[in-house]
């Protein structure tokens, strides 16, 4: 977008309008395929995004350009910003290589869009040279060096490009996973056996000593009650009385 914004302000500059123009509608296809099927997270950090820097930061970008009242001088301006953003657009890949490094594989890394940017830097290099514009040469110099550093780390790495992290199991593997896998349902069923015969056997238990304690309180409901000492009194003068009563 500060390329076609650059190309309008600047003459003569049909073919770079047209160019950056296509550029933006595909460019939208893609951000509208990412937004369809991106997960939730990614899709409002992407909006949020797409709203500081192509919205808000844009905006700022016009608005204070033009309040600019040389037009050598708003060209030259926006022509420095171009040149900026222009350069993070070459760069973003170099983000990867410390992994690529680390890791010795360009997995993650695109072939094509490397190879994509580096001969559109060689092409925008030689455009820009061709009709003596330094906004449009001299980030593509920068964009033609970190192309061919990507390139190198495809040559470098060519012969460790993994297909995916994913382990490869050959059948005595998958045959050892399924024993291991029986083996470990045979010691869960094992355990269930085992805490159901303790749940049972406790069951047991609490059912004996309840049937314990209610054969000893019939027992003992069974049994004379000793006398007491009341009790003892009462037959002591019972007795007595008889006796008195058996000698009259």
């Amino acid at each position: 977008m500060l390329t076609l914004y650059y190309a309008f302000l600047k003459t003569n500059s049909m073919i770079i309008i047209a160019i950056n123009s296509l550029g933006i509608l595909i460019e939208t296809g893609y951000l509208v395929l990412f937004m369809i099927y991106a997960p939730p997270k990614s899709r409002i950090f992407t909006a949020k995004f797409l709203g500081l820097f192509n919205v808000l930061g844009f905006g700022l970008i016009v608005l204070c350009t033009c309040l600019i009242p040389n037009d050598f001088l708003r060209l030259k301006i926006v022509g420095w910003v171009t040149i900026v953003f222009n350069v993070g657009v070459f760069a973003a890949p170099l983000t990867i290589l410390k992994h690529v490094i680390k890791t010795k594989s360009c997995e993650f890394m695109s072939f094509s869009l490397s190879l994509s940017l580096t001969l559109c830097a060689v092409l925008w290099f030689f455009y820009g040279l061709l009709i003596r514009d330094l906004f449009i040469a001299a980030p593509n110099v920068l964009g033609f060096i970190f192309g061919i550093v990507q390139m190198m780390m495809f040559y470098i790495y060519r012969k460790s490009i993994r297909k995916a992290d994913l382990p490869v199991y050959s059948p005595d593997d998958q045959i050892l996973s399924t024993n291991r896998r029986d083996s470990v349902l045979k010691n869960d069923d094992m355990r269930l056996v085992m805490a159901i015969i303790d749940i049972s056997t406790q069951i047991q238990l609490k059912a004996g000593d309840a049937k314990k304690s209610s054969e000893t309180d019939d027992h003992e409901n069974q049994l004379p009650k000793q006398a007491g000492p009341e009790d003892k009194a009462t037959n002591t003068t019972a007795l007595g009385l008889t006796l008195r009563r058996a000698s009259i």
